[in-house]
């Protein structure tokens, strides 16, 4: 697996209390990152994470914030700021899904899964682009979902699909219009990870995607040898053909 050196450099990862988002955070402090693990309402789990990474020699913090909230998202910025110092590497993992019908699924349900995929990335990652354009210096890995790209839709889920689709035109659109700021933007797209909710009945390959199998394609994208490459999305999915009928 890549190796990059991210000393002197500080994370945030949206939701890595637990499931993906801590396993990104883990692999950045793994890598030398200062991390603030972020968490909504999983406040002993968040702590549980930052402890993991402060066992790994470096600095981290855990900061509470509703992504969906641009005061929110400006306070927990500042705290990072204050006790780490700005984000260098922001992770946006935040992202509700609502697997029901779509005439099932009453509006705030909807709403929620809109805006903790889609509104929090962006809310997110303008809070950041600021400090690192001073920098002269940031990676953003957006986590998008695995047909996403092709705008493949299905009667249930579907805001799910409708957000992670925007997810992907929000990082091709930021990384054109960062490509003069040493910023690169980029995306990871998981199909069914091993720690989700739900499982469909067959998996690509025998199994679902580790979290390790998503952290191969972050590290890659924050290292700093790959700093032409932005605008990208790699979809973890094991060779999984949605369109197979």
């Amino acid at each position: 697996m890549i190796r990059p050196d991210c000393s002197g450099r500080v994370a945030l990862v949206t939701g890595s209390a637990k499931g993906v988002g801590r396993a990104f955070a883990l692999a950045l402090a793994d890598a030398g990152a200062d991390v603030a693990v972020h968490y909504h309402s999983s406040d002993a789990e968040a702590e549980a994470t930052a402890e993991e990474a402060r066992d790994r020699g470096v600095n981290a913090v855990t900061v509470q914030a509703d992504v969906t909230a641009p005061d929110s998202v400006d306070a927990c910025f500042e705290t990072i700021e204050t006790e780490l110092g700005s984000v260098d590497i922001l992770v946006n993992n935040v992202g509700e899904f609502a697997p029901d019908h779509w005439a099932d699924i009453d509006l705030d349900t909807w709403q929620m899964v809109m805006d903790t995929n889609l509104t929090g990335t962006m809310l997110c990652s303008k809070r950041a682009l600021g400090p690192m354009r001073d920098a002269g210096w940031g990676r953003i890995v957006n986590v998008g979902y695995a047909s996403a790209e092709r705008a493949s839709v299905s009667p249930t889920n579907f805001p799910y699909f409708v957000a992670k689709t925007g997810v992907l035109m929000f990082t091709r659109m930021l990384a054109a219009e960062t490509q003069d700021d040493g910023i690169t933007v980029n995306a990871v797209s998981p199909y069914v990870v091993e720690t989700s909710d739900a499982f469909p009945e067959e998996a690509p390959r025998g199994r679902w995607a580790k979290p390790e199998d998503l952290v191969a394609a972050l590290l890659f994208f924050v290292d700093e040898s790959t700093e032409y490459i932005s605008g990208e999305n790699v979809e973890i999915d094991g060779g999984w053909l949605p369109e197979s009928v």
